[in-house]
C-alpha cells in the first residue's frame, strides 16, 4: 500500500483501521457474543434491562480478552486453540442437527428460503455487507507476519486450509438454520442459533449458545490481537503516537497499543448497534480492499521481477476489485445514509491529522511527554530498541 500509493493513503488506511474499522469490528463480535451469552438467562427480562445486561457483558468480555492479549502471546495462542476447537464442534453440532431434520423430510422451509428476495443491486450490496462480514478475518494472518515462523510457507498454507474449511462450515450451518426455522423466525430471532437449539436439541440446547459465545469470544480476541500489531507497526513508522510502539519489559507484548484498542472498542460498544456498525465498517473495509487490489495489480505489471514470497492468480485480485467497487458505490446510491457521510468525514479528518502531525510534525511536546511517561509507568513499557539494547 505504502510503496504504491505513497505515505498519505497508507496513513489514511492505518488511521481508519486502527481508529475505526477494527475497533468497530471487535465491538460487533463482542456484542454478538454478549447476546448469545445472555439470551438463555434473560428471556423474561424487560428489554431495557436486557440491553444493560448485554452492554455489561460486552465490557466484561472486552476486559478479559484485553488482559489476555496484554499478558502473553503464548496464553493468547493457547486460548485460541481451545476456542477454535470448541467453535468447530459447535458448528458440527448445528450441521448434524440440520442433516437430521432434512433426513426426516423437513424441507418445506428450504423450499421457501428465497421467497420475497429482491434483485435490486443496492439491496444486494447491503445484504452482502452482513453476509461477507461473517467471513472477514481471513486477512488477519497477514498483519501478524512478524510473529509467524516461516511466513512464506505458513501464511498461504493457513489461508488455503482455513478459508475453505470455514466457508464450508458456515454455508452448511446456514442450510441447517433454514431447514429448521422459517424465514420469519430467522428474521425475528435475536439469536438464531438459540432458537435452532431449542427446536432441535431439546435438553442439550444450551450447547448452542455456549458454542457460539466461545466462538465469537475467540474471534474478537484474534481481531484485537491483529489490530494492535497494525497500531504498533504504524507507530514505529511515525504514523501513530510513538508510545504505541512500546512493549512491556516483562511480557514483550505491545501493551499500550492493546489498551488503546480496548478503549476505542468500548466506545463503539457503548454508542453503537450491530447493524449500523456492520454497514459503517464494511464500507471502509471494501474501499481499502479495492485500493489494495489496484496497488497489487499495478505493481505486478510494473515490477514483475520483484521477489514475492507468495502470490495468487491475477484473476483473484481482479475479482476482488470488482466486488470492492460494487460494494463501495452501490450502497451509497441505494441508501444515501449519514453513516457514509461520516465515513468520508473520517477520511478527511485523517488527511488533516496527517498534514498537521506527520507532514509538518506539529507536536504538543509537554503534553505528549506527560502522556508517554504515564503510559510507560502504567504498562511497564519501553521502546523496542531500548529492550534490544
Amino acid at each position: 500500500m505504502h510503496k504504491f500509493w505513497g505515505p498519505l493513503p497508507s496513513f489514511i488506511c492505518a488511521w481508519i483501521y486502527v481508529m475505526i474499522l477494527r475497533p468497530a469490528e471487535v465491538a460487533v463480535i463482542v456484542m454478538t457474543f454478549a447476546e448469545y451469552a445472555v439470551e438463555p438467562f434473560t428471556t423474561d427480562l424487560h428489554p431495557d434491562y436486557k440491553a444493560t445486561a448485554i452492554k455489561l457483558t460486552c465490557l466484561s468480555a472486552l476486559f478479559i480478552m484485553t488482559y489476555i492479549n496484554i499478558t502473553s502471546v503464548k496464553l493468547f495462542v493457547k486460548v485460541q486453540n481451545v476456542f477454535g476447537i470448541c467453535k468447530i464442534l459447535a458448528c458440527l453440532i448445528v450441521i448434524g442437527g440440520g442433516i437430521y431434520e432434512i433426513a426426516k423430510g423437513n424441507t418445506e422451509h428450504l423450499d421457501k428460503g428465497f421467497e420475497g428476495s429482491t434483485f435490486n443491486p443496492g439491496g444486494i450490496a447491503l445484504a452482502l455487507y452482513s453476509g461477507l462480514w461473517a467471513y472477514d478475518g481471513w486477512n488477519s494472518v497477514t498483519v501478524v507476519t512478524e510473529e509467524i515462523i516461516n511466513p512464506g510457507v505458513n501464511v498461504p498454507l493457513s489461508i488455503s486450509i482455513a478459508v475453505p474449511l470455514i466457508t464450508a462450515l458456515y454455508v452448511f450451518m446456514n442450510v441447517a438454520y433454514m431447514a429448521v426455522l422459517s424465514p420469519a423466525e430467522l428474521v425475528s430471532s435475536p439469536a438464531v442459533a438459540v432458537a435452532f437449539g431449542a427446536r432441535v436439541l431439546g435438553p442439550a440446547r444450551a450447547l448452542i449458545p455456549l458454542g457460539v459465545a466461545v466462538a465469537t469470544f475467540g474471534c474478537a480476541m484474534s481481531v484485537q490481537f491483529g489490530v494492535t500489531r497494525v497500531c504498533y507497526t504504524a507507530a514505529r513508522g511515525g504514523h501513530m503516537l510513538e508510545v504505541f510502539s512500546y512493549v512491556n519489559v516483562k511480557r514483550l507484548t505491545p501493551a499500550p497499543a492493546v489498551a488503546f484498542q480496548a478503549i476505542l472498542t468500548s466506545i463503539f460498544i457503548l454508542v453503537g448497534n450491530i447493524k449500523t456498525l456492520i454497514d459503517f465498517a464494511s464500507w471502509f473495509l471494501w474501499f481499502f480492499y479495492g485500493l489494495a487490489m489496484v496497488a497489487l495489480l499495478v505493481l505486478r505489471k510494473t515490477q514483475p521481477d520483484k521477489p514475492r514470497p507468495y502470490r495468487v492468480p491475477t484473476v483473484v485480485p481482479c475479482f476482488v476489485l470488482l466486488v470492492a467497487i460494487f460494494l463501495s458505490i452501490l450502497p451509497i446510491v441505494h441508501d444515501p445514509s449519514v453513516k457514509y457521510l461520516m465515513a468520508i468525514g473520517f477520511i478527511v479528518l485523517g488527511v488533516i491529522v496527517y498534514t498537521l502531525f506527520v507532514y509538518y510534525k506539529f507536536t504538543p511536546r509537554a503534553l505528549l511527554r506527560k502522556f508517554t511517561f504515564l503510559t510507560q509507568v502504567l504498562f511497564e513499557s519501553v521502546p523496542p530498541s531500548k529492550y534490544q539494547d
